[in-house]
């Protein structure tokens, strides 16, 4: 049997990324968000797990459900409106919500405070999730064959 040690970091020390890789104009919304990628320093393939950051008026991502993967939310500060297909639900610390794979009900998160919200973000990783999203000409279908963004046709995005 192999020794494993624990290894630990300070999330502060990691460099947020900012903003999205979406394609404009789907990337307005998101432009303010951070996130801090916690699983990627300790090899976690299984799960990812990231720190969000959404300044005033940000959004988490654009409103999207997987076909593979399972999404958790932990807001730690602050108060977020989680928007689904069942409509709009105001979040403060301490609440959580989760997401299935495959049940096809779009959600994100809305800062649609004047100061900061700062959630813990828990996802699995399967390489043949297709992500769609619910509101716009937007879905990334292949990820397994290097799949990017594409319109609902199938039409890829440009992206230079």
């Amino acid at each position: 049997m192999t020794e494993t040690k624990a290894t630990t970091i300070d999330a502060t020390t990691i460099t947020p990324r900012v903003g999205s890789a979406y394609p404009a104009p789907y990337d307005s919304p998101c432009a303010g968000r951070e996130r801090q990628v916690l699983g990627n320093p300790f090899g976690l393939s299984d799960f990812g797990v990231n720190l969000l950051t959404l300044p005033p008026g940000a959004w988490s991502s654009q409103r999207h459900w997987h076909t593979e993967e399972d999404e958790f939310v932990y807001v730690l500060d602050g108060h977020p409106t989680l928007v689904t297909d069942a409509g709009r639900t105001p979040l403060s610390p301490g609440m959580c919500a989760g997401f299935p794979a495959g049940t096809g009900d779009g959600h994100h998160l809305v800062n649609e405070t004047d100061r900061p919200v700062t959630c813990l973000e828990v996802g699995s990783r399967k390489a043949n999730d297709d992500a769609y999203y619910s509101d716009i000409d937007l879905q990334i279908v292949g990820r397994v064959g290097g799949g990017g963004f594409s319109r609902k046709d199938g039409t890829p995005y440009d992206q230079e």
